[in-house]
């Protein structure tokens, strides 16, 4: 076995459609971006551009246009490494500049590894660069006022609170308890010169002198493997810090219908999840604001994206009509509640917004994820498929949107695999065999220890093509191997009587005790999820009418699903069979999504305004699903 360093890819693609020439990219491999000043590493699929690399990681870069390189706001100096110049890059840089590394970052797609400077922003856009492509106007909920007020006499006795809202005559405003107790104090402590602190038309602080300089907002994905913040300067729509955790309800089970069965199993189960999800909340909420030096009562607003069972979950409400047919949410619309009253120790009157579901499960993070890809807009065929442990699936052409959910259980995520893990320094997160040998890239490249879910697909993808999986998923026999691939015969075990394939020897070759291997029944595991993905979309092309050579791009997204090889998609089934550069990683759209709705009142209506627009197909009532599950669970031929 061979661990190999990122690999480059000499190809350039402009805007998803067609390699510029060179080797052609197969659709596989990591690459590792070092950003400065920010001395930050991230790992990213090839074809990533530099822009979305650095959003999604929570480092800011300007851009205003929604990637088509027209703002020329996105500038970065590539420090080592090369990145093709582009016909906007000649026209933002004279040609001593572009000697010098400098590009356009929306437009420079990822094929080695780099080393990026990214400059410190410099103005205060109006627009911002969120989701897939799309540019989002900076309206936010969240206001500042800074006001010098006359200080009252005994002939002007005009009250405190009329006094400072006859200042902000431009805006009607209700008052926060909060505020109206600090009012009397800040204002004269602060010899009558404040800021007033508004959400919507919610006055919910006043601060002593000039603060309308910081603006922040806190934006959560609450996935249930895994949770992700950012904390959000809205003044410039720039993410300040990401931080990310599994969801403290992981013991409780891996995915919702288990959870949900444990509350129906023991009534103290569902306060218990409640406050996991509080703690998980809470921690994340104090990373990010000590990652970027921010006081927590500096943050004024958040927005989460969950499926129907997590928002359940965390505001304990009962999931079990989520859990059972016919499948009813309490409510698709959550009334709007406080930070704090989520576990979210932020300023104590930010209100929190939760996005809306569609259904029992299709929530708001698909919601969201179709908000930040633009779904409702594109007027090309696409696919959006948020893969995880329930994944969610979205089929549109900007006319008529199809969505649906498929039960893909935890095997994406590491779950019930017997080397499996979470995507974590030490796991294996690429796989290729060659004739003789076993190449892998593992995360914070260190002694492999497990496998995660990119990894699984890789390794069950590459055991097909080289034909050491039969398209029914099982291991072919030791002399057939000995046949076909001679130099990799000996790593087809058993452990526990179960077959597997040894995809590194932790200590002497042919000691499987503490090796990883993909067993045979991690190959099932695989096989179901993935035949459970694969009918949910191809029976939304069946409603729609149309065939997979329509689509003219496949979105990947989730915190697992924008790692995933195209190619090992493609492969096994998980994906439509269709050109890798057509497989786009969408990133976290989820978060995005939510932190579209801190940053424009406008994006937040047109989240709700989906719940008219997108028609929910339920798989479970269909007469055909078992029949295209069990056809589906091979691999392709």
């Amino acid at each position: 076995m061979t661990t190999q360093p990122r690999r480059s890819r000499a190809i350039h693609v402009d805007e998803g459609a067609e390699q510029s020439g060179g080797e052609e990219w197969d659709g596989t491999g990591r690459l590792r971006l070092s950003f400065t000043p920010a001395e930050r590493d991230v790992r990213v699929p090839p074809g990533v551009s530099v822009f979305d690399a650095a959003s999604w990681n929570g480092i800011a870069i300007d851009s205003t246009c929604g990637g088509h390189g027209t703002c020329k706001k996105c500038k970065v100096k590539i420090l080592d490494g090369s990145i093709p110049v582009s016909p906007m890059d000649q026209r933002a840089f004279n040609p001593d500049q572009i000697a010098e590394g400098w590009r356009l970052a929306c437009l420079a797609a990822v094929h080695s590894d780099l080393k990026i400077e990214v400059p410190p922003l410099t103005t205060r856009p109006k627009a911002a660069t969120v989701g897939v492509g799309r540019q989002v106007i900076l309206r936010p909920a969240i206001q500042k006022r800074y006001v010098e007020l006359t200080e009252p006499t005994l002939s002007d006795q005009v009250p405190d609170v009329e006094r400072l809202l006859a200042a902000i005559d431009d805006l009607e405003l209700n008052v926060d308890l909060h505020a109206l107790r600090r009012i009397p104090s800040v204002i004269r402590a602060a010899d009558w010169k404040v800021t007033a602190v508004i959400v919507d038309e919610l006055l919910i602080d006043i601060e002593p002198g000039d603060t309308t300089a910081t603006h922040h907002a806190l934006a959560f994905d609450l996935g249930t493997t895994t949770v992700v913040a950012t904390l959000l300067d809205t003044t410039t729509g720039t993410p300040v810090a990401v931080a990310s955790m599994l969801n403290k309800q992981q013991p409780f089970g891996g995915d919702v219908i288990t959870r949900i069965s444990a509350t129906m199993m023991d009534p103290d189960t569902l306060p218990r999840l409640t406050e996991l999800a509080k703690d998980t909340l809470a921690e994340l909420t104090s990373n990010v604001c000590i990652e970027a030096g921010i006081e927590p009562q500096h943050v004024y607003e958040m927005a989460l994206a969950g499926n129907a069972t997590m928002v359940a979950l965390l505001l304990g409400i009962a999931p079990e009509p989520i859990g059972v047919a016919p499948f009813i949410l309490t409510s698709r619309i959550t009334p709007t509640v406080r930070a704090a009253d989520l576990g979210v120790d932020i300023h104590p009157a930010a209100p929190a917004y939760i996005l809306p579901a569609l259904g029992a499960y299709v929530g708001g993070d698909i919601v969201a994820g179709a908000l930040a890809s633009g779904m409702d807009r594109d007027k090309r065929l696409r696919l959006f498929i948020d893969v995880g442990t329930n994944c969610e699936i979205v089929l549109g052409d900007g006319e008529r949107l199809l969505s649906t959910a498929a039960p893909a259980g935890p095997a994406f995520e590491g779950g019930q695999i017997r080397c499996g893990m979470r995507a974590a320094n030490g796991a294996i997160e690429v796989v290729k065999l060659t004739e003789d040998d076993v190449e892998l890239q593992v995360i914070g490249d260190v002694e492999p220890i497990g496998l995660c879910g990119s990894g699984l697909v890789d390794a069950v993808s590459e055991l097909v093509r080289v034909g050491l999986l039969d398209h029914s998923g099982r291991l072919i026999s030791v002399e057939a191997a000995r046949e076909l691939v001679p130099k990799l015969v000996n790593r087809l075990t058993q452990v526990d009587k179960e077959r597997v394939f040894v995809l590194h020897w932790a200590g002497a070759e042919g000691d499987v005790t503490e090796s990883t291997y993909i067993s045979q029944r991690d190959v099932r595991e695989l096989q179901f999820a993935k035949a459970a993905i694969s009918t949910g979309w191809t029976l939304l092309l069946d409603e729609m009418g149309v065939t997979e050579a329509d689509l003219a791009q496949v979105l990947l997204a989730g915190s697992f699903g924008s790692y995933l090889t195209p190619a090992s998609a493609i492969r096994i089934g998980l994906v439509p069979k269709l050109p890798v550069l057509r497989i786009i990683s969408a990133g976290n759209v989820a978060g995005e999504g939510a932190k579209m709705t801190l940053l424009s009142k406008a994006e937040r209506a047109g989240a709700e305004a989906l719940l008219k627009e997108v028609a929910y197909v339920e798989l479970s009532d269909r007469k055909d699903f078992n029949d295209r599950f069990v056809d589906l669970l091979s691999f392709p031929g």
